[in-house]
């Protein structure tokens, strides 16, 4: 009875590893989005709105591209209340011409990202989290090193690393 026991229990335990082992495995459907936001960031932090503006719309297009059938259960679970917010929140930085009403914009959309990035991996490198304390607003890096897209070259250092999602 003890070794039956103990066979369920390490067969148990070899299911659960296997099980997140899958989790930390890099979502080939939504990575891309990822790199899309750190495009429209980094428009942002140059304090171009043309560029932002592009950037936001190749996001868009590449959201409403996603494969959902494709995506794992519990990607599709994480993705699927976010997929129009994600979309809404990078069509308003795309329609927006004007710098300032984007990064208005992007705080709602680095808000709705962040918990994507949280849910599902996005990465195998980091995911910084970093927040302006003048703004009161979160964004996404890939770098520790702040790059502030909410003031631009005015403030461009001015944050803090508040997450870190490996």
């Amino acid at each position: 009875m003890k070794k039956i026991l103990m066979a369920g229990i390490l067969l148990i335990a070899a299911f659960m590893q296997q099980g997140m082992a899958q989790d930390k495995t890099v979502s080939p459907q939504l990575s891309p989005l990822l790199s899309l936001y750190y495009n429209i960031k980094d428009a942002l932090v140059g304090g171009n709105a043309g560029v932002s503006a592009a950037k936001a719309d190749e996001f868009v297009k590449a959201a409403a591209g996603v494969d959902m059938s494709s995506m794992p259960p519990a990607v599709h679970d994480a993705y699927m209340p976010l997929a129009a917010k994600l979309q809404a929140g990078a069509k308003a930085i795309a329609e927006a011409k004007d710098i300032s009403k984007q990064r208005e914009h992007f705080k709602t959309f680095s808000d709705d990202f962040y918990q994507l990035a949280k849910a599902v991996s996005l990465s195998a490198q980091p995911v910084y989290q970093e927040y302006c304390p003048m703004k009161k607003a979160y964004w996404l890096s890939n770098s520790n090193a702040i790059k502030n897209p909410y003031y631009g070259s005015q403030m461009l250092t001015c944050g803090k690393v508040s997450d870190t999602i490996q």
